[in-house]
């Protein structure tokens, strides 16, 4: 039996959920959670061996609670469940150790097919995305790149003194994604804080061209 925690901020969205899960044979979805507050104390007191999680709540940013859960929770292995098929949320959500990647509007075989590999402990991502990993997989192996388009636009707002609301408004996201990428770059680039990030843009001519 595979037990699962269901993180989702729709009530019609995360019912439909748990009616499709409690329908499959080995699944016991053991409770849900609408806000990161919750979704803790629910991996808590439950200990599931999966957690699905929605990367657009209410009151957190998705793949920062995927991070938080990971660390406190290893024992847990969490897919993120969303909508977006953008490769910046993707990476960031694998980055961050989720195990799994479905997009909603997955077929429930997908969804299942997900949860068992995980369970197993394995890495799930859904066809419409898998193409996004390959490619960054290749880029790696062939150039050596370490930083994204967008982590290098937000290092460069960082250098030039740019706060987390600053550079959200900028950019078009949000600050809750800004300070995600902020703890990105301090994990991938080894450096601590705004200085350490301010000066690994300076030593590697990462900075804007404006004085």
């Amino acid at each position: 039996m595979t037990t699962v925690a269901l993180v989702e901020d729709h009530r019609l969205v995360r019912e439909g959920i748990r009616v499709l899960l409690e329908r499959a044979p080995g699944i016991e979805v053991v409770g849900e959670a609408a806000t990161a507050e919750e979704a803790f104390e629910l991996v808590e007191r439950t200990k599931p061996q999966v957690a699905l999680v929605d990367l657009t709540l209410g009151d957190a940013d998705g793949v920062t609670l995927i991070r938080g859960l990971v660390v406190r929770y290893p024992d847990t292995r969490t897919i993120a469940l969303t909508m977006h098929r953008n490769g910046e949320t993707v990476r960031e959500a694998l980055l961050a150790g989720a195990s799994g990647y479905v997009v909603k509007g997955a077929s429930r075989a997908d969804l299942l097919a997900a949860i068992a590999a995980v369970a197993r402990g394995e890495q799930y991502v859904h066809s419409t995305v898998a193409g996004i990993v390959v490619s960054d997989s290749l880029r790696w192996l062939r150039h050596g790149e370490r930083l994204s388009p967008r982590e290098r636009e937000v290092l460069r707002l960082v250098a030039d003194g740019r706060t987390a609301p600053e550079a959200a408004l900028v950019l078009g996201i949000s600050a809750h994604t800004v300070r995600r990428h902020l703890s990105n770059l301090s994990a991938k680039l080894g450096v601590a804080g705004r200085a350490g990030l301010t000066r690994y843009a300076v030593e590697h001519g990462l900075t804007s061209d404006r004085n």
